[in-house]
């Protein structure tokens, strides 16, 4: 039985440029726009539209005065946000459109229009602090779509997971005291922005709503899905989301010019089986992934295509394959999963 995949695509978020050269550059979506396009793909996905996110969604997150500043960029030629992160003429108004793609392809699985969505909006946004943009990001696309999601349907729980290459400092920080949503993060560590290490765990109500699990170079498939399964399905099974939202950073991608991970288009699927099982146990299946990075453009590409074809349930990795996976992990996987654990099992019973 097949799963009604959602996604996000629109030819607007082409248009931001963050200068020449720069790795977060529109071809990494023209790319997976082709592989969707492709009369082989198109198809299989229902098409959700995006749209322009209002100052008070953007607010849940963000100071007023920084939505005021970003709006005040619009029609400019470059303004520099921080030294990675530029703005072109159209940045605003399609920053604003990649987050209600994100608000919209929430509410499309939480509707039941579909099962589960993929956003593919650009640009980014896991960095964006409440009040500066950082690391390539503007607006904070997943934290604001999981204000959305508590909002508009009420939601008590809700799981954000981030496998991107970099830690996604902002997202950990709008929720760091709160405990209606659980961050957990892979990265690599130390690497930018600097954050993630595993004593962050959050604080106030969200003590222990903050998981990371900073992670060497080098890391591959193998130890991602030891961490997914070994520590992530643990908890969030025991913390029983009402939705799961996913960083989806495709720089762990074993070529990665910005990375120094292993992970390969059959890792990436891995670990979205991981999700979406989760997903089945504690929410009906509802999941939706955001694009965060990724910049090796044919491994994106390929990277994607294998997360849709799992999220399709067209190719489902089963338990044995992710148990054989998951045996290759080295020992320094294994030695840093027991630091993390002995952290955390104060609060999650469930270690």
């Amino acid at each position: 039985m097949s799963k009604k995949t959602g996604v996000v695509k629109d030819n607007r978020y082409l248009q931001h440029s963050a200068g020449f050269a720069h790795p977060e550059s529109p071809e990494r979506l023209a790319a997976i726009y082709e592989m969707l396009d492709n009369p082989l793909m198109s198809w299989k996905f229902t098409q959700i539209e995006p749209r322009e996110a209002t100052h008070k969604e953007i607010e849940t997150i963000h100071a007023p005065s920084y939505v005021e500043f970003i709006a005040s960029t619009a029609g400019k030629r470059s303004v520099y946000l921080d030294p990675d992160t530029a703005t072109s003429p159209e940045t605003y108004e399609i920053a604003k459109l990649a987050v209600g793609g994100v608000c919209n392809a929430i509410d499309s699985v939480m509707e039941g229009e579909v099962d589960n969505a993929f956003a593919f909006v650009r640009p980014p946004g896991h960095h964006a602090e409440r009040d500066t943009a950082a690391g390539f990001c503007v607006f904070n696309n997943i934290a604001i779509g999981a204000m959305h999601a508590i909002s508009k349907y009420n939601l008590k729980r809700i799981l954000i997971v981030d496998w991107d290459l970099h830690h996604g400092n902002g997202t950990q920080h709008s929720f760091y005291g709160d405990q209606r949503v659980l961050y957990f993060s892979t990265h690599q560590y130390p690497y930018y922005p600097g954050t993630g290490s595993m004593q962050e765990i959050g604080r106030g109500h969200g003590e222990y709503y903050t998981i990371n699990v900073p992670l060497s170079a080098g890391a591959g498939d193998a130890s991602f899905v030891k961490i997914f399964r070994k520590i992530l399905q643990p908890a969030a099974l025991e913390f029983k989301p009402d939705l799961i939202l996913l960083s989806a950073g495709f720089d762990t991608y074993f070529q990665d010019p910005l990375g120094g991970m292993r992970v390969t288009p059959e890792g990436f699927a891995a670990m979205t089986r991981v999700l979406l099982n989760i997903a089945e146990a504690c929410c009906h299946g509802r999941f939706v992934a955001v694009l965060e990075g990724g910049y090796h453009i044919s491994g994106l590409t390929r990277s994607v295509k294998a997360v849709l074809e799992e999220m399709l349930d067209e190719t489902h990795i089963s338990d044995e394959r992710l148990s054989l996976i998951e045996k290759e992990a080295d020992e320094e996987t294994c030695h840093l999963m027991n630091k993390v654990i002995s952290i955390i099992r104060h609060y999650w019973k469930v270690f």
